[in-house]
C-alpha cells in the first residue's frame, strides 16, 4: 500500500492511496471462510455450502467493506504521522474502479488549516475594565439586606414605602397571577390609584405604564419578554396585603444570619465583606468582558485564507441530511466567523501549552462539587466528593463543559499576562454604558 500527496495550493491536496490485491486479501478469505461454516443455505448443511457459492454471493461486498476499512485506516494514520493539519474529513473523488485490478487507487482532496501569525501587541491595547466598588454600592446592598431580612408589619392602606401582595387577573389573556411587590416600582400614575387603598379593594388597571420598567409585567403578571413590550390590557388587582417592612438592626444577630458565626462582628466589617464580594462579582465580569473584545479583536486583525470551496463540497454531506449546494453555502457564511476563531486560539493554546490536562479537570470538578455542596448546606465529605467526581468524569458532556471554563480561564490569565491592554477604572454603572451602549 502506497500515499502519495499532491500539494494543489498552500490549502489544498489530493492524498492518493494505492491498495494491492495482496493488501487485503488474506482478511477477505478469512472472513468469507467464517461465512461459509455459518451460512444456512437451502440444500446445504451448515459447514458445507460450496466456497465458489458463498464467494459469489458475498465475496463482492466483504471485499468493498475491507477496502474501505483499509483505507480508512491508513488515511488517519497518514494524517498522524505526517503531522498534516486538515479541517473537516478528506473527500473521496469520483473514481473508475475496476474491483478485480491487481492494483487500486483512490483520490481523496483534503483542506488544509492555514499558517497565520497572530499580534498580541497592538498600538491601541484591548479594553480591560478595572470597575471600582462605590460607596454607593455598599449602602444600597447594606440597605437591601436590612429590608430583606426586616419585620413586616401590617398597614391599614397604601401609602408610600409599602409592600403590596395581591392578584392580577385577566382572562382573554390568561393572567391569573399572585404577587408582592413594592409600590416604588409602580409608575406615579398607578401609583396614585393605589393611594389609601386596603385590603380586599379592587383595582382596574391598564397594563400599559403600569410599572417604571415594563420588564416588571414579566414577573409580576406572568407574561413573556415579547408580550411585556406590547401588552395593552386592563387587568383587575385584588389587595390582599398591605405591609410595610420595617428594616433589620445591624446587629451580631444579623450578622450571624449572613455569615458564619462571629465572622462579622461589626457595620464596618459587614461593609468591607460586601465590598469585596462586589469586587470579585465585578472582576468575573470585567474577564468576561476582556474575552469578548479579544475574540473580536483577533478576529479583525487576524488575516488568513480557508480552504472555502472544500469546506462548502466537505458540507454537503458532513452532516445527517445532505445539503444542497445552496444550502451549504448559507452555512458556511454561518460558520465561518466561528471556525476562524477556533484556528486562532487553537494557535494560541498549542504555542503556548495551555491545554487543559486530567489532572486539571479533575480538580477543578472536585473544587466545583465541593463549592455545591457548601452552598446547600452541605458538609462536605471527602469520599462523596471522589464519588460524584467519577460520575462526573465519565460524562464527556459534563468534561466538555468543564473543559471549556478552564481553558477560558486559561486565556483570561494569559491575555492579562500577555496581551497589550488598555486599562480602565470605571464605576459599575460606567462598564454597562460602555459595553452595552445600545441598552442605555
Amino acid at each position: 500500500m502506497k500515499i502519495t500527496k499532491e500539494q494543489i495550493n498552500p490549502l489544498n491536496a489530493v492524498l492518493s492511496v494505492t491498495i494491492d490485491r495482496a493488501d487485503y486479501t488474506d482478511k477477505v478469505e478469512n472472513t468469507l471462510n467464517n461465512y461459509r461454516k455459518t451460512a444456512n443455505i437451502p440444500g446445504f448443511r451448515k459447514g458445507h455450502v460450496p466456497m465458489g457459492m458463498i464467494r459469489k454471493q458475498y465475496g463482492r461486498a466483504i471485499q468493498v467493506e475491507e477496502i474501505n476499512r483499509l483505507l480508512q485506516d491508513s488515511l488517519n494514520k497518514y494524517l498522524v504521522d505526517e503531522k498534516l493539519d486538515i479541517l473537516g474529513n478528506p473527500l473521496p473523488k469520483e473514481n473508475d474502479i475496476d474491483w478485480d485490478a491487481e492494483s487500486l487507487t483512490f483520490d481523496f482532496e483534503i483542506g488544509l488549516a492555514p499558517a497565520f501569525d497572530v499580534n498580541l501587541q497592538p498600538k491601541k491595547g484591548v479594553r480591560f475594565f478595572d470597575i471600582k466598588v462605590e460607596d454607593s454600592v455598599i449602602d444600597n446592598q447594606v440597605e437591601r439586606i436590612r429590608t430583606q431580612f426586616g419585620k413586616l408589619v401590617t398597614e391599614a392602606k397604601v401609602t408610600e414605602n409599602i409592600e403590596l401582595t395581591g392578584s392580577f387577573f385577566n382572562e382573554e389573556k390568561n393572567i391569573d397571577k399572585t404577587s408582592t411587590f413594592k409600590v416604588e416600582t409602580l409608575s406615579d400614575k398607578s401609583f396614585k390609584e393605589f393611594k389609601g387603598k386596603k385590603v380586599g379593594d379592587q383595582l382596574t388597571l391598564n397594563t400599559q405604564n403600569l410599572f417604571k420598567d415594563v420588564h416588571d409585567l414579566m414577573h409580576f403578571l406572568g407574561v413573556s419578554h415579547d408580550e411585556a413590550h406590547h401588552l395593552n390590557v386592563d387587568v383587575t388587582f385584588t389587595i390582599e396585603e398591605v405591609n410595610k417592612r420595617e428594616p433589620a438592626e445591624l446587629n451580631q444577630e444579623l450578622f450571624d444570619k449572613l455569615f458564619p458565626a462571629g465572622e462579622v462582628t461589626s457595620e464596618a466589617e459587614l461593609r468591607t465583606k460586601i465590598a469585596e464580594n462586589a469586587k470579585q462579582q465585578y472582576a468575573q465580569q470585567a474577564d468576561q468582558q476582556l474575552l469578548n473584545d479579544t475574540t473580536d479583536y483577533l478576529l479583525d486583525t487576524t488575516k488568513f485564507e480557508l480552504p472555502s470551496e472544500f469546506l462548502k463540497k466537505w458540507l454537503r454531506t458532513a452532516g445527517e441530511k445532505v445539503l444542497s449546494e445552496e444550502e451549504a453555502n448559507d452555512e458556511y457564511e454561518k460558520s465561518e466567523k466561528g471556525l476562524r476563531y477556533q484556528l486562532i486560539e487553537g494557535k494560541i493554546i498549542a504555542d503556548n501549552n495551555l491545554r487543559v490536562t486530567f489532572e486539571e479537570l479533575k480538580e477543578f470538578a472536585k473544587n466545583y462539587v465541593r463549592q455545591q455542596m457548601l452552598q446547600f448546606g452541605m458538609p462536605p465529605d471527602d469520599a462523596q466528593i471522589e464519588d460524584i467526581v467519577k460520575r462526573i468524569m465519565q460524562n464527556q458532556e459534563e468534561l466538555n463543559r468543564l473543559n471549556q471554563q478552564i481553558l477560558s480561564q486559561k486565556l483570561i490569565t494569559f491575555y492579562k499576562e500577555n496581551l497589550n491592554l488598555d486599562k480602565k477604572e470605571v464605576t459599575y454603572d460606567e462598564f454597562i454604558k460602555e459595553v452595552f451602549p445600545n441598552e442605555n
